[in-house]
């Protein structure tokens, strides 16, 4: 017969885009990028500055907009608070605090039970 091959339960994986962004990164970056580049044009309305200033502003916002999206928060006891945060991207949890502030109670269910 031929090889057998293990293959995952949990074969989902993150679409990427341009190899550095996924999705949830590469939207939160346009984003970002798109209010960088409004605060822009009102400053340009405003004080009429140039364009290199202008441009830096964009890329800034842009690049704090691929962190939200992209970076991870470690598994890690040093990370304190946050260490049961370990794994998740910094917008969930930022989305789950603004969900928080206004309800004021969260429910998390665990539905990856396994064998516990």
């Amino acid at each position: 017969m031929g090889k057998s091959y293990f293959v995952p339960r949990s074969a989902k994986g993150e679409t990427r885009i341009l190899y550095i962004f996924t999705v949830k990164s590469f939207i939160t970056t346009i984003i970002s990028g798109l209010i960088g580049a409004g605060l822009w044009y009102l400053f340009d309305k405003l004080f009429q500055i140039p364009m290199v200033p202008g441009l830096i502003l964009t890329g800034i916002f842009g690049a704090i907009g691929f962190v939200i999206g992209a970076a991870k928060i470690p598994d890690s006891p040093i990370m304190g608070k946050f260490r049961k945060a370990g794994g998740e991207t910094l917008l969930d949890i930022m989305i789950r605090f603004i969900t928080f502030r206004k309800r004021k109670k969260i429910y998390i269910y665990n539905l990856n039970r396994g064998g516990k």
